[in-house]
């Protein structure tokens, strides 16, 4: 009897792509499952190789238009490109049993039935950027060996080999978080230069009143205050031609009226 369809949406799609180096440290890869449908679903992950691997979660429950990243962690270990991998992934999952109400995953598969099981396989790639061949030749990698139903069971370096995988959630997530770090870091060290601009002002002004003062003592003059400023008196001999301009002027209005 063959299996059922797969309901949920599963990325990427064949492969799961491993970039090394693989010397040092993990080099983990993503799947990620979408639920697409109105009911629950129980998943399971398996591989051929658990030594190699380590997989979280390996295995959960989707409820209804729910989306989930499982990392694969890809253990250490000294790569050989003559090395043929045939290291495999399977998603299983099954829909929730009609009036299923807990979320015990394992109780589970226990009791389902295998004919309710569906199946999804990922074949595991390992890409290595250390350039092994001649001086001008990019460095392609492909450890994956097709499965037992290809027409000559060999590798194949082909352009749909190399294409690009999708983006990881989690790698989006970080690349924000980093952008958002970055951006707090300048406005830290905005705020510092404003500060520091205005620090600056106030000794150049405190420098400039110094130069002032001094070049207005040299000169003899005050600049603390206004300045007042009179109209100097009148001599006493303007004073005196003036009165007598005014007793002329009126003695001969007084002689005009007698």
């Amino acid at each position: 009897m063959t299996k059922p369809e797969q309901v949920l949406i599963i990325e990427p799609q064949g492969e799961l792509r491993f970039r090394g180096p693989f010397t040092g440290s993990p080099v983990t890869s993503y799947i990620k499952l979408i639920n697409p449908t109105s009911q629950k679903v129980y998943f399971k992950i398996k591989t051929t190789a658990p030594r190699r691997y380590c997989v979280r979660p390996n295995n959960g429950m989707l409820k209804a238009k729910e989306i989930i990243e499982i990392a694969v962690c890809l253990q250490p270990f000294e790569f050989d490109p003559t090395e043929k991998n045939k290291h495999k992934f399977m998603v299983q999952t099954v829909i929730a049993p009609e009036g299923d109400t807990d979320d015990f995953v394992n109780d589970v598969w226990k009791d389902i039935d295998d004919d309710l099981v569906m199946e999804y396989k990922l074949k595991c790639v390992f890409e290595n950027p250390v350039s092994t061949n001649a001086p001008g030749k990019p460095s392609e990698t492909n450890a994956s060996k097709a499965d037992s139903n290809t027409t000559n069971g060999k590798n194949k370096a082909t352009g749909d080999a190399i294409k690009p995988s999708l983006t990881p959630l989690r790698e989006s997530e970080d690349m924000l978080f980093r952008a958002a770090t970055k951006i707090q870091e300048l406005k830290i060290e905005e705020s510092q230069l404003r500060q520091e601009c205005l620090k600056l002002k106030e000794e150049i002004l405190k420098s400039q009143s110094i130069l002032d003062k001094g070049a207005n003592e040299s000169s003899g003059r005050f600049t603390s205050g206004p300045v007042e400023r009179s109209n100097p008196p009148l001599s006493l001999s303007s004073t005196t031609m003036i009165a007598a301009v005014v007793m002329v002027i009126v003695g001969y209005f007084l002689g005009k009226l007698i």
